[in-house]
């Protein structure tokens, strides 16, 4: 058994917020680094077989607190995914960088070391493959990054749009008109602009043609210029969907298509248009392909979990 000591000359008033409700914070970087902490007067104590990477746990988490005057669990458990490959510094310096602003004015920063690797790519590329699970930030992020490239100037318009492929329901027996049948499939995606922009603005935005949500197969015969387009689940593209909806870019537009391989819903004798086109087009350079793990997940801890298991088998 081994034991490492953390100063608290620098941080004494820091305590508090780096121990969290009812030590919750405390309590996970025991269990993450398989250690025993106790704390007194201006000292942590860290005991364990190997203590070391707990320490550095510590040491970065108070450096965040530092920059945010906050941290909780979901702040701890991305630290020691940085920790654990040595890259704690580049994940504090990518907290640093702000992508865009809420309607609040709350701003958006990257969450995880991949995160702020996608926000990066998508920033000098025209097209851009982000290949993850779910609650990586991918549509959120894309989102955010088109709403700042239209607020700029830098595009007239943004584009947003899914395949309305079925899962286990048939459209044509749901109630109500197209769009009432449709809606559902891109609730994601206004969820995403209301958060930047706000309901009625997005409205307002909408009426005027300024942002488009509408199903994939609304995209055929069109030429998208000057414009931010997102495919969403992509997954859920056949091969000649997706040949049909990379064929759309046009001149001073960016494309980010997302989608999660783990998650076809398409008939079985049917092969996910994204991992056709991840196969032929991998070789191009001016194409980005960016693939998300279960440690850029930024929703409730337990789901890295979940996605973890069902990823083992």
């Amino acid at each position: 058994m081994s034991q490492l000591t953390f100063s608290l000359n620098e941080y004494q008033s820091k305590l508090q917020i780096f121990t969290g409700i009812e030590d919750n914070n405390v309590k996970l970087i025991e269990e993450l680094g398989n250690v025993s902490i106790h704390y007194d007067g201006n000292v942590i104590y860290i005991e364990g077989e190997h203590p070391e990477l707990a320490h550095r746990l510590i040491e970065a988490s108070f450096k965040v607190i530092e920059r945010y005057q906050s941290l909780d669990v979901y702040d701890v458990q991305k630290l020691y995914d940085a920790v654990k490959n040595n890259k704690e510094e580049h994940f504090i310096m990518a907290l640093d960088q702000i992508i865009a602003r809420t309607h609040n004015g709350k701003p958006i920063r990257p969450k995880t070391l991949g995160q702020k690797v996608f926000v990066d790519q998508i920033m000098h590329h025209d097209l851009t493959f982000a290949i993850g699970p779910a609650g990586t930030g991918k549509t959120f992020l894309a989102v955010c990054l088109a709403v700042e490239a239209l607020k700029k100037g830098d595009v007239e318009k943004i584009i947003l749009t899914r395949p309305a492929v079925e899962a286990g329901e048939n459209l044509g027996f749901l109630p109500g008109d197209l769009k009432e049948k449709v809606d559902p499939y891109l609730r994601p995606l206004y969820d995403s602009l209301d958060t930047m922009l706000s309901s009625e603005r997005v409205e307002r935005y909408i009426e005027k043609g300024i942002i488009e949500i509408a199903p994939l197969a609304y995209m055929r015969g069109r030429t998208l210029d000057n414009a931010v387009v997102i495919l969403d689940e992509a997954q859920n593209t056949t091969k000649s969907q997706m040949l049909m909806f990379l064929s759309r870019l046009g001149r001073n537009s960016k494309m980010i298509i997302t989608g999660d391989l783990t998650q076809v819903d398409l008939l079985k004798n049917q092969e996910s248009g994204l991992k056709i086109a991840i196969e032929k087009l991998k070789h191009i350079k001016e194409i980005s392909f960016m693939t998300l793990t279960s440690a850029d997940i930024v929703r409730h801890p337990l789901v890295i979990k979940i996605v973890d298991a069902f990823e083992k088998g």
